[in-house]
């Protein structure tokens, strides 16, 4: 048998978790000897001690990891647990790479901050559209909550559109502005000629006016990463004294099954010059 420290050691944990184990029933030692108290252990156990640790890496707590080995959960139903935990863990590593996308998007707004790249900004007049729309709610502009918005309302859309018989006539619009709760208003438009998208009352038509002059630059790959292009294209306006008026477009003009593959062109509106 081993000592509570041999054990720890052979198991890559802590003595004090041992402790905490024993304490709450989890994995009690082999043997406590009297008087002292001292606890020993079997190379059996560290079987026990190892589920104990990979249940726990999987999210579970401690109570339903006891009844887990203790035989007090079926089998359907810890395939149940770990079907939902799956979708949890990946869930979240879907939201690191996200991290990972928007922090070197970030870091190349900071390695641009002194470029002007007065070659990639065209200025153009914006034609009226009329947009068939979905509209939903993001928790903030950050591409991380947009995108799990805008990317279903356009397959929606899409959907609606074709069960209709109504044709687009042009590429996706993209649309964004601040709500009065803090939280953002996005909508997807798609351009058409019909007054209405029968069967579908949840599909607004919208008359988007046409722009005079809007500052115009082309973003490839996914919008993910689409804050340094915005940025530099807000420094544009900036530096040449231009004042946007109203929210950015976002016109989609080639969309493949990869997305590095996305263009996309952002349309932010000018005031008239002074």
């Amino acid at each position: 048998m081993f000592t509570i420290g041999e054990f720890a050691k052979h198991g890559s944990v802590s003595v004090r978790m041992l402790r905490h184990y024993d304490a709450i029933g989890l994995l009690s030692p082999a043997h406590t000897a009297p008087g002292t108290g001292y606890r020993y252990y079997q190379a059996a156990q560290l079987a026990r001690l190892n589920r104990v640790i990979a249940l726990k890496e999987l999210g579970f707590t401690l109570d339903q990891v006891r009844s887990i080995l203790d035989g007090r959960v079926t089998a359907e139903e810890l395939r149940g647990m770990l079907r939902l935990r799956q979708a949890e863990l990946e869930t979240a590593v879907a939201r690191a790479r996200a991290g990972l996308v928007q922090v070197a998007a970030r870091l190349r707004s900071i390695e641009e901050e002194g470029a002007m790249p007065a070659e990639e900004v065209v200025v153009k007049p914006l034609a009226p559209l009329r947009l068939a729309e979905l509209t939903g709610t993001a928790a903030s502009f950050d591409p991380r909550d947009v995108s799990p918005v805008i990317g279903p309302l356009f397959t929606g859309l899409c959907h609606r559109l074709d069960t209709a018989g109504v044709a687009p006539t042009g590429p996706g619009v993209a649309l964004y502005e601040d709500a009065e709760d803090g939280t953002i208003t996005v909508r997807a438009g798609l351009p058409v000629t019909a007054a209405e998208v029968p069967g579908a009352p949840e599909v607004r038509i919208v008359e988007r006016p046409g722009v005079e002059r809007a500052a115009t630059v082309i973003h490839r790959g996914p919008m993910d990463d689409v804050v340094s292009t915005a940025q530099r294209l807000a420094r544009w306006i900036d530096a040449g004294g231009h004042r946007a008026a109203g929210y950015p477009r976002e016109v989609t003009l080639a969309a493949p099954e990869d997305p590095a593959g996305w263009v996309t062109e952002l349309q932010q509106p000018l005031a008239a010059p002074h």
